[in-house]
């Protein structure tokens, strides 16, 4: 079972040196919490690349061209209309609404990729039930780490690191 522990420091540089000693002792450290972005601390973290442009460009293509293909079955299979003498699979005509289809659809994803990336709506979450962590908006540094064994040892090396509290989280 993987426990979680946060850390509060009292600046960035101590945090950035708490988050190397973490994972030089083989825990995992999962988030940040600064007031302001530092510099690197997003590389040192190792975050994922977010899912957010793939889903969009899928949802946008995959609409644009649903679009176009319905167009096409109604102008041509369907509903075959001879107008001016044209071809009835004329493809220039059917452009403009897959376009703004496909732009709305792919706007539409990325804010559900965007919400789900972001587990939300989650009305309540176990960081706010630790006090002072509404200070890491204001001039606090917190450290989300996790390990999978020993918590004292990731307990020891948070405290070693400089961390002025170090708290258990409990699973929801």
């Amino acid at each position: 079972m993987t426990e979680r522990l946060l850390a509060e420091f009292l600046d960035g540089e101590a945090l950035k040196a708490g988050l190397q000693r973490v994972r030089s002792a083989g825990h995992a450290a999962l988030e940040a919490f600064t007031p302001y972005p530092i510099e690197g601390l997003a590389d040192q973290l190792a975050q994922q690349r977010s899912i957010i442009r793939p889903v969009m460009l899928a949802g946008g293509f995959g609409t644009a061209a649903f679009a176009f293909g319905l167009q096409w079955y109604s102008a041509v299979i369907n509903y075959p209309i001879d107008s001016g003498g044209r071809p009835l699979n004329s493809w220039q005509v059917f452009l403009l609404v897959p376009f703004e289809v496909g732009v709305f659809a792919a706007a539409l994803a990325g804010v559900i990729a965007f919400l789900c990336a972001c587990r939300m709506p989650r009305l309540h979450d176990p960081l706010f039930d630790i006090p002072g962590f509404e200070r890491a908006t204001q001039d606090r540094y917190f450290l989300l780490a996790a390990s999978e064994g020993d918590v004292w040892d990731l307990r020891e090396t948070l405290r070693d690191a400089g961390a002025v509290t170090v708290t258990e989280l409990r699973a929801p």
